[in-house]
């Protein structure tokens, strides 16, 4: 991620201290934008605090060592009062979401843009609340945030202001972004990523292969394609020198073959447990922070062999 001091903003508000709100509150501040960060929990900041001193060392390694600085405030109006832009982090809960972004739109100055994090709700819904929705876009990151350098916007429009605005935020602090052209459940991502998921469990429900040998062989497969080819791309280069013009006229019909037969799986208990259990088992008693910690490392030497690569 290229670093641009040329920041829009100079003071962003993150409300919300969990995993996300860490990982911006890092980003942010390795790009020399100073952050306050508003919870519920008074007792969130001991841990916002550990998890962005980590992510502040992983943005060390990429290059980026800023001077922004952190604050916890304990009044969600003092937070976003005077802010430059606002990342809210809430959990996934549609009422809860258009309650908090009512009270934000309420408190932040007029030309102040709220961005909300929110991985599959519907923009529309969640301002429906706001006296000013048009500055309220979605800003929704990829974990960890201050790593994963996509960021899919969601905004009234296309080119309105409060998107285009956004767009031009994000990009100031390295991110990549795609402006959707309309909204959808799960935005763009998040709904492929819901077929390569129901697809992988299904296949397990049908006893073709255990979880630990899906994994494998997405990673030892099609997933070393993927830091520099996109679905479109893959096909493409897969139709030969006729491009993807020759694969839909010689193997499409064998690909709606394979469409006609992926059925949608059935996650009732007992399916579940099993999942469960052999997910448990591959993990091989390794802790979900270790498990991240090593996702992280491995993450950063991937972000490194792609930014030689665009060099």
């Amino acid at each position: 991620m290229n670093k641009n001091h040329d920041h829009p903003a100079k003071l962003v508000a993150i409300v919300g201290a969990g995993l996300i709100g860490a990982g911006w509150s890092a980003l942010f501040m390795a790009n020399d934008i100073d952050v306050v960060v508003w919870d519920p929990d008074p007792e969130a900041a001991p841990v916002l605090h550990s998890v962005v001193d980590a992510a502040l060392g992983d943005l060390a390694e990429l290059g980026q060592r800023g001077t922004g600085s952190l604050i916890f405030i304990s009044s969600l109006a003092e937070a976003v009062g005077n802010a430059d832009f606002v990342q809210e982090n809430a959990p996934e809960r549609e009422d809860l979401k258009a309650d908090l972004l009512a009270e934000i739109d309420a408190a932040a100055p007029e030309q102040t843009i709220i961005a909300s994090s929110t991985s599959s709700l519907l923009r529309s819904r969640i301002v429906a609340r706001c006296k000013n929705p048009d500055r309220v876009i979605v800003g929704h990151p990829f974990n960890p945030p201050h790593l994963i350098p996509l960021v899919e916007i969601v905004g009234p429009a296309p080119d309105a202001e409060s998107t285009l605005r956004a767009e031009a935020f994000y990009r100031s602090v390295g991110k990549e972004t795609v402006i959707l052209k309309k909204e959808a459940t799960g935005h763009l991502v998040n709904r492929i990523g819901s077929a390569l998921w129901r697809e992988a469990v299904a296949l397990f429900q049908q006893g073709l292969a255990d979880p630990a040998d899906i994994d494998r062989a997405i990673k030892v497969g099609p997933a070393l394609r993927w830091p520099i080819l996109g679905p479109y791309e893959t096909f493409h280069l897969g139709g030969g020198e006729g491009g993807i013009a020759h694969y839909f006229e010689h193997l499409q019909p064998v690909q709606e073959e394979r469409w006609k037969d992926m059925p949608t799986p059935v996650l009732d208990d007992e399916f579940r447990k099993r999942i469960v259990d052999e997910v448990e088992k591959a993990a091989g008693g390794k802790s979900i922070k270790e498990l991240a910690k090593q996702r992280d490392k491995r993450l950063l030497e991937v972000l490194k062999i792609r930014s030689s690569l665009q060099d």
